[in-house]
């Protein structure tokens, strides 16, 4: 398995073990409220199983699996997959924290970056999926 697929594998596990954290707080506040302040994790909640572990890890793994380029570099120019890695973390975090900062524009931004993340990965594994023959695209 290559580096970044490692990485964004790891993370992935992290964040699925932040998102069952803060799952199980809120249903044990759901069943026995302790402490209506426990709600404002909801956001996070979702943001950490949805983008940080089920995406993050679909895209590690997809980095891995997809097929190989005859090439100097099999897996391509991986610079722009480490900018998705890059990009989808740190939006991740942008729009967590964004109730904790006064900016309004924090989620907005963080939403940008994840968007930014999934265009990048898109663009540096895109040969791979459809590779280039004598100018033009080989048929499926």
């Amino acid at each position: 398995m290559p580096r970044l697929s490692r990485w964004f594998t790891r993370l992935a596990l992290i964040y699925l073990s932040l998102g069952l954290t803060l799952g199980a707080l809120l249903l044990a506040n759901k069943g026995l409220p302790f402490a209506a302040w426990v709600w404002a994790f909801l956001p996070a909640h979702g943001e950490f199983l949805l983008l940080g572990w089920m995406t993050q890890f679909a895209l590690g793994i997809a980095f891995w699996i997809l097929p190989r380029l005859n090439a100097p570099r099999p897996r391509g120019d991986e610079r722009w997959t480490w900018g998705a890695f890059v990009s989808l973390n740190a939006g991740i975090w942008l729009y967590v924290c964004a109730p904790l900062a006064p900016l309004r524009w924090l989620p907005l931004l963080g939403r940008g970056l994840e968007a930014v993340a999934f265009l990048s990965f898109a663009v540096g594994n895109w040969r791979r999926v459809y590779p280039w023959q004598s100018g033009r695209v080989r048929a499926g």
